[in-house]
């Protein structure tokens, strides 16, 4: 049976795995840099993926609920993946001493990523 949640959870898988591919190209780019600026491009595109799993867990969980319940988990699934993106850069650029740059530039390829993973029609199965 083809749902709506069914479908989103599809979306929410290949988004993943298009941002995936797009960070690790990234990082290959940035290891000519040196170590520590990969690291970083890496870094900022695995927060943004590991964002985006959390929010569809969260927004795409619950089932079938009025629409209320479904634009709350929305809402959560959404702020849940910009504290976690937002704590993870914090985190590597405060503690990790990681360069900001590179880890931007992740954040940006792996939002474009989304964005072309989720343009595309998804197959029906």
């Amino acid at each position: 049976m083809l749902t709506s949640v069914a479908a989103g959870r599809r979306l929410a898988q290949r988004a993943i795995v298009w941002q995936a591919v797009a960070v690790a190209v990234t990082a290959l780019a940035f290891l000519a840099k040196g170590g520590s600026w990969a690291l970083a491009a890496a870094l900022g595109g695995a927060a943004v993926a590991a964002g985006g799993w959390l929010s569809a867990v969260i927004a795409l969980g619950g089932g079938a609920n009025p629409s209320a319940g479904a634009l709350a988990r929305l809402l959560a699934g959404v702020v849940s993946k910009w504290v976690v993106v937002v704590a993870v850069l914090l985190l590597g650029v405060g503690t990790g001493r990681l360069p900001p740059v590179p880890m931007f530039a992740g954040v940006v390829v792996a939002l474009f990523a989304q964005l072309l993973a989720m343009a595309t029609p998804v197959a029906r199965q």
